[in-house]
């Protein structure tokens, strides 16, 4: 996505401009102050014939309009050209993210879920103008963020994401996909979910919501967070402080494992694709290669105006006057005596 940097910030240079005629000001008040220390002003003034006020004055404008127009130039004004219809082309996806308790275990660090977070955070971060939408699920599948284009909001919305916001335990993950196609709106546009899990108690009922969900003309990318191997499910006091683990019927350490297979099954039904969440590079580009392989559908168009900068024109001017103030002298010219516009002539 492109972005234009603000550059109105260099308009709060022009409070020099005061400070610069104060300055000249108050040079003028000290050289007069100084002359009639020496003497008599109007003896002064003979003394230095070809000195003229209006001069110095002229430098000074020169100098404060050379100043501007830097400044102005620092800002990058822009003028309209023309106007261009501008396509958003893109696909929909959404990401099903497996918030069940399952997901707090820290096999992986710093823990399922927050791993999950920055996977999905970053994959975001390497879209263009795809559309974006969250499912957060566990005993039952819940809406977190409808399809949008907002990154921004989309990541603060999937910062929040915990395992309290579904009451219900388990993973419910046919919930999630018939609640994924709701999301897309638009029956033209290309439609991708990223289901991202440990794969646990995914078996029952998954293959067959995948089945569903290829007819629907939606691909799966399924992403294994976890370790086969597995640990255990903390339990937390309310200063986030480890006070015990989750324990079985029997009261035995209940230990969460990742499940790939049932995960690979969901994404082969829909001919989409598993991997790993151990890299998040390695997911990104996984991602980003998938996309380039699934058709961009346009789903907005717009009228936008071209502008052109134009800081050179003002660029150009600030040099010429600063040409003009180096090389004025304070002294009379001609044509300055004949305006005579500080009453110079005796």
């Amino acid at each position: 996505m492109d972005y234009e940097l603000d550059e109105s910030k260099y308009l709060y240079l022009l409070f020099i401009i005061p400070v610069i005629v104060l300055i000249f000001l108050y040079n003028l008040y000290w050289k007069r102050k100084k002359q009639r220390e020496f003497g008599n002003p109007e003896l002064v003034k003979k003394l230095s014939p070809e000195r003229s006020t209006f001069k110095s004055t002229l430098k000074l404008i020169a100098l404060l309009l050379a100043l501007t127009s830097v400044i102005i130039a620092l800002v990058g004004p822009k003028i309209g050209t023309k106007t261009e219809t501008v396509k958003r082309e893109g696909v929909d996806i959404v990401f099903a993210i497996d918030v069940s308790k399952s997901m707090l275990a820290e096999d992986v660090q710093p823990s399922r879920l927050t791993k999950s977070k920055q996977i999905v955070s970053q994959i975001i971060n390497s879209l263009g103008s795809d559309r974006i939408g969250i499912i957060g699920y566990a005993g039952s599948a819940y809406p977190v963020l409808p399809i949008t284009t907002d990154y921004s909001v989309a990541k603060m919305f999937l910062q929040s994401m915990n395992t309290d916001m579904v009451s219900s335990q388990g993973t419910a993950i046919t919930d999630a996909l018939q609640l994924a196609e709701t999301f897309y709106d638009n029956p033209k546009t290309s439609k991708l979910l990223i289901l991202v899990s440990d794969g646990e108690d995914h078996g029952e009922g998954s293959q067959e919501a995948a089945n569903e969900a290829r007819k629907k003309g939606i691909k799966i990318i399924t992403i294994g967070v976890g370790t086969e191997k597995g640990g255990p499910i903390p339990l937390r006091d309310g200063n986030g402080r480890i006070t015990g683990y989750k324990k079985d019927m029997q009261g035995e350490t209940v230990t969460t494992k990742l499940y790939p297979d049932a995960l690979k099954t969901i994404a082969t039904a829909t001919k989409g694709g598993y991997v790993y969440g151990g890299s998040t590079k390695e997911i990104t580009d996984y991602v980003k290669n998938a996309l380039q392989n699934i058709e961009k559908t346009e789903f907005e168009s717009k009228e936008v105006a071209l502008y052109e900068t134009q800081f050179q024109w003002f660029l150009g001017a600030a040099f010429i006057l600063l040409f003009l103030d180096i090389f004025l002298l304070e002294r009379k010219t001609r044509w300055i005596k004949k305006l005579n516009l500080f009453n110079e002539k005796e």
